[in-house]
């Protein structure tokens, strides 16, 4: 897939339009590299409010550290002076920002010199190429499953299919969250691991209103043994190829399964709150994940519950961590109303801090722009299917 880079949100949700489905954007020319470590792509697309300097910059140190990446540089202005510029940093191609059809050819081409080098991209026809986003803590009770519900809801609200993997196999809070009961989980398809398909896995999973697809966890603890890690990336592998988007919900801590999960995860969104111990297991974690060599570059840090009277801010956090905060949540008892009533926050009030913030994070993972309209909440009983 490609990779854009555009500081401006709505300008880079203008140009996904003209990219292939499960396209990249990041926010910094700083973000592309750790990107490329991490999954190496066949086209780099330069957003046109990327200042040039920057935009050179970065063309020549990919140029040179990915030299299978073609560059693809957009202007609001094709002066000759870009197109100088960008011939001495080695752009391949220079378009205009508005001409979507010869961004689209620029892409195009990229991906057949790519596959003339490395071969094809694996992407068969019918089937997506979906990203997978996981939400993670070494601590429990921080917001993590909120997160990844509430993340995956305002996907969904953009119109793309998201499907939710509660790989919290002991105690997976997913489903309750969103007040269904699924008929099937996760654990039926440990009986059909050596021959793993789609067919299989869309008898288990269960659909909520809001648009998202939920793969459950276990009903018991006991339902975590079947459960393997080349089990759980075979199930990520395959959700994958049919989904837009995967949201991964995880234990606290790291077990086989979720490393299974993480050799298919592209973005690790790592949810802390402010206090000792927590920033304390968060920074053994991102140690961890170094060592592991796991998304390098593609890691995003949510604050949760980020109220700097507690003695810690923002900044201290950085500084420990090594890692920028992405978002910062404030706290707020709408969060757990919402959670209460079924209604992740995000569908329920869209217009809430929180919620904003959250979408905010969403549009920046996903490269959208624009908001969906929320859908109509719809009356539940508690614990119960919807009325």
């Amino acid at each position: 897939m490609p990779i854009l880079v555009e500081p401006d949100s709505t300008t880079a949700g203008v140009l996904t339009s003209a990219l292939p489905g499960g396209a990249q954007v990041v926010a910094r020319a700083d973000e592309v590299e750790g990107w490329l470590n991490g999954r190496g792509e066949y086209a780099l697309v330069i957003g046109p409010t990327l200042e040039m300097t920057a935009a050179v910059g970065l063309a020549e140190r990919v140029r040179t550290g990915h030299p299978g990446t073609s560059i693809v540089l957009t202007r609001l202005e094709l002066e000759p002076q870009v197109y100088a510029q960008a011939m001495q940093a080695g752009i391949g191609a220079v378009v205009a920002a508005d001409d979507h059809a010869a961004l689209g050819t620029a892409v195009t081409r990229a991906r057949s010199t790519w596959e003339a080098i490395h071969g094809p991209t694996g992407v068969v026809e019918g089937e997506r190429q979906g990203q997978v986003f996981m939400v993670f803590s070494p601590k429990g009770g921080v917001g993590k499953t909120t997160m990844a519900v509430n993340l995956s809801v305002a996907l969904a609200r953009t119109g793309v299919e998201v499907c939710v993997v509660d790989l919290d196999l002991a105690f997976g809070d997913v489903a309750i969250t969103m007040q269904l009961i699924p008929e099937h989980t996760i654990t039926e398809a440990a009986v059909s691991e050596d021959d793993m398909d789609f067919s299989l896995l869309q008898k288990l999973l269960t659909r909520h209103e809001s648009g998202l697809t939920i793969l459950a966890a276990p009903t018991h603890p006991e339902g975590r043994d079947l459960i393997t890690a080349s089990l759980a990336r075979r199930v990520v592998q395959t959700l994958r190829r049919h989904f837009d988007y995967v949201v991964i919900d995880t234990p606290p801590g790291f077990d086989d399964q979720v490393l299974g999960a993480f050799d298919e995860t592209d973005e690790c969104i790592i949810v802390a709150t402010l206090d000792v111990p927590t920033i304390k297991n968060t920074k053994v974690a991102i140690e961890t994940l170094d060592l592991l060599n796991l998304v390098p570059g593609n890691r995003h840090l949510v604050l949760n519950r980020a109220d700097e009277e507690v003695g810690l801010n923002q900044g201290n956090v950085e500084d420990i961590l090594g890692i920028k905060v992405a978002v910062a949540l404030p706290s707020s008892p709408a969060v757990a109303s919402a959670t209460n009533h079924g209604q992740p926050i995000v569908l329920s009030k869209p217009d809430h801090p929180v919620s904003k913030a959250i979408i905010g994070l969403a549009m920046r993972l996903a490269g959208e722009s624009a908001h969906a309209k929320p859908a109509e909440p719809a009356k539940r009983g508690l614990f119960g299917r919807k009325k």
